[in-house]
């Protein structure tokens, strides 16, 4: 198995609907894409930083294997999602690792 984690910082031009569509496409991704065990995503909530200066989502993608993670980048579902986020994006940042 494979765990992906993303965290992502968004501009100003974010908004809350948007945001929440954005939740809502994350979550989906269970159900459309084959080889996801697990799929947690949601706001930061931690009081150490401002979550709109800060990371503001969170996302934890657990996978079946190294095949169904090399899968879900190209995946139509996942490639609408990275779609919405044009023009929104500051920084984003992934791992991927194996776990047992």
């Amino acid at each position: 198995m494979y765990e992906h984690l993303v965290v992502f910082r968004f501009n100003d031009l974010l908004t809350v609907e948007k945001e929440d569509e954005l939740l809502g496409m994350l979550l989906g991704l269970k159900g459309e894409i084959p080889g996801i065990a697990e799929l947690t995503a949601g706001r930061n909530v931690t009081e150490e930083t401002d979550n709109r200066r800060g990371y503001a989502i969170g996302l934890r993608v657990t996978f079946e294997s190294k095949v169904a993670l090399q899968a879900y980048g190209p995946h139509p579902a996942h490639q609408r999602f990275v779609r919405a986020l044009d023009g929104l994006l500051d920084n984003v940042v992934v791992v991927d690792y194996p776990i047992a």
